[in-house]
C-alpha cells in the first residue's frame, strides 16, 4: 500500500521542525510520552514522516491563542506522510488522520491543511463521480458551451404549486438546470414528495413539448435511509438530479448516496466559511474537494467572481480550476465547478476566461430574473455573454448586437472587476 501525503500552513512558538515532529507523533503512533509498547520497530512501520519543512516568516504574537508561549513564532509549510496501512482506504479515517487533534496541539498557535494527495489505493475503494462532466452534458443536452443554471428563491416559503409555477417560467426561457436552495428542505409547506411530483410534471411536459430534459436538483439532505428513497423517488418521476448539503451529511453520506442514487450528486457547501473564512485555521478547498469528489460529488460549488461573500476572485478560479483536476494516473475523477452567488451576465466572460474552458454550471438568481427581460431576457444574456467568451470577442462588442446582454451589462455594471 501506498502513503498519504498532506501539506499544511504552520505556525509555532516552539519552531517548525519541533511542532512537526509532534504533530508527526499525535497523528500516528506516539502521544504526549514515549509508551513501552511504542518500539523503534513499531515507529518505523506506523509513525507518520515530515517529509518537508520550508519557515517563511517569524512574528513576536500568535496568530491564534496558544497554550504554550514563546519569545517568537515561526511560520512555514511543513508536508508530512502517513503509511496507508494505518487507515486502510477510508475516506472517514484518512481525515481524522490529517484533520483530527493536530489543530488543538498546544505546540501550534495557527495551522490550516491545504492539500492532500491520495495514493492509488483509494482509487481502487472509491468510484469518484458517477456522472461528472460529460455525464452532466448529456442528462443535460448542453454542449460545449457552459451550462446555464438558477436557484428556486424565495428560498423557503413556496409552496409546491409555487414552486412548480416558477419552474415553468424557467423552463420556458430555456434554463438548463434548476436547484432547490439549500435551506429548502422536507417541511410541511412543500413537502418533498408534493414538491417532486409538481416541479417534474411541469418538467415532463417541457421535454415532451420541447425535446429538451431541464435538470433539476432536489435537495434530499437527510437522513441516509431517507435519502435514499428520496433518490428513488426522483429517479422514478424521471428527475435528472440530486443536491445534497456536504457537511451536513459527511463523507459517509455522500458515500452511502453515492452508492445508491442513480442520478449526478449536485453537491453544495453550504458552511464552508467555517473551513475558509481564517487564514490561521482550517482546511482549504484543494483539500476538501478531493475527499469530496472520491466520495462522490458530480457537481461542486467552488463560490463565483465578484460574489456576494468574502472569498476572493484568486481563490474562486484556483477552487474551480481544482476539481477538473486529474487525481491518480487512470482516472481524473473531474466534478463540474459550480459558480454562483451575485453572478451576472457581466462575470460569465471572466470566468471562461479564468478557467480556459466551458465546462462549468453558472448558477444566477438576480441576474436571471431581475433581467429587464424577465427570465428569458436573463437566461439569453447569459447565453450570448457565454457566446461572447467563446467567440473570443470583447462583451461590450457582442452587447452592440445583442439586445439582453447589452440591457444585462447596463443593469449589473457594478459587477465589473
Amino acid at each position: 500500500m501506498g502513503r498519504l501525503y498532506a501539506r499544511y500552513e504552520l505556525e509555532s512558538p516552539v519552531g517548525l521542525e519541533r511542532a512537526a515532529a509532534v504533530i508527526a507523533g499525535e497523528q500516528s503512533s506516539g502521544t504526549f510520552l514515549r509508551l513501552p509498547g511504542e518500539t523503534d520497530a513499531l515507529r518505523e512501520r506506523s509513525g507518520a514522516r515530515v517529509e518537508e519543512i520550508a519557515e517563511h516568516s517569524v512574528s513576536e504574537r500568535p496568530s491564534l491563542p496558544c497554550r504554550t508561549s514563546g519569545g517568537s513564532y515561526t511560520r512555514g509549510e511543513i508536508l508530512l506522510s502517513w503509511p496507508v496501512e494505518n487507515m486502510g482506504a477510508s475516506l472517514t479515517n484518512a481525515l481524522a488522520t490529517v484533520a483530527g487533534n493536530l489543530f488543538e496541539l498546544a505546540e501550534v498557535s495557527a495551522l490550516r491543511l491545504l492539500d492532500v494527495d491520495f495514493p492509488e489505493d483509494f482509487a481502487r475503494a472509491y468510484p469518484g463521480p458517477a456522472f461528472g462532466v460529460a455525464g452532466t452534458r448529456r442528462l443535460a443536452g448542453v454542449e460545449k458551451r457552459p451550462l446555464i443554471g438558477t436557484i428556486v428563491k424565495p428560498s423557503v416559503g413556496l409552496s409546491p404549486q409555487d414552486t412548480a409555477a416558477l419552474v415553468r417560467e424557467l423552463a420556458e426561457g430555456g434554463i438548463d438546470f434548476i436547484k432547490d436552495d439549500e435551506l429548502q428542505g422536507n417541511g410541511p409547506h412543500c413537502p418533498f414528495n408534493e414538491r417532486v411530483e409538481h416541479v417534474m410534471r411541469v418538467l415532463n411536459d417541457h421535454t415532451e413539448r420541447t425535446g429538451k430534459k431541464v435538470m433539476y436538483a432536489f435537495n434530499i439532505t437527510g437522513e441516509i435511509e431517507e435519502m435514499k428513497r428520496n433518490a428513488d423517488l426522483v429517479r422514478d418521476a424521471g428527475g435528472t438530479c440530486v443536491m445534497v448539503s456536504l457537511f451536513s451529511i459527511g463523507l459517509a453520506g455522500l458515500s452511502a448516496i453515492r452508492a445508491h442514487a442513480e442520478l449526478p450528486l449536485h453537491c453544495h457547501r453550504n458552511g464552508w466559511g467555517i473551513f475558509s473564512r481564517s487564514p490561521d485555521i482550517g482546511i482549504g478547498f484543494r483539500a476538501w474537494q478531493k475527499f469530496w469528489r472520491l466520495a462522490g460529488a458530480d457537481h461542486l460549488h467552488v463560490n463565483g467572481i465578484a460574489n456576494k461573500f468574502t472569498e476572493s476572485d484568486a481563490s474562486v478560479i484556483d477552487a474551480a480550476r481544482s476539481v477538473g483536476e486529474a487525481m491518480f494516473a487512470d482516472s481524473a475523477y473531474d466534478a463540474v465547478p459550480v459558480f454562483s452567488s451575485g453572478q451576472t451576465a457581466v462575470q460569465m466572460q471572466l470566468t471562461y476566461k479564468a478557467l480556459g474552458n466551458g465546462d462549468f454550471l453558472y448558477c444566477a438568481g438576480g441576474g436571471i430574473m431581475g433581467h429587464p427581460g424577465g427570465v428569458a431576457g436573463g437566461v439569453a444574456s447569459l447565453r450570448q455573454a457565454a457566446e461572447a467568451a467563446m467567440k473570443g470577442i470583447a462583451l461590450d462588442d457582442y452587447a452592440a448586437e445583442h439586445a439582453e446582454l447589452r440591457q444585462a451589462l447596463a443593469m449589473f455594471k457594478d459587477k465589473r472587476t
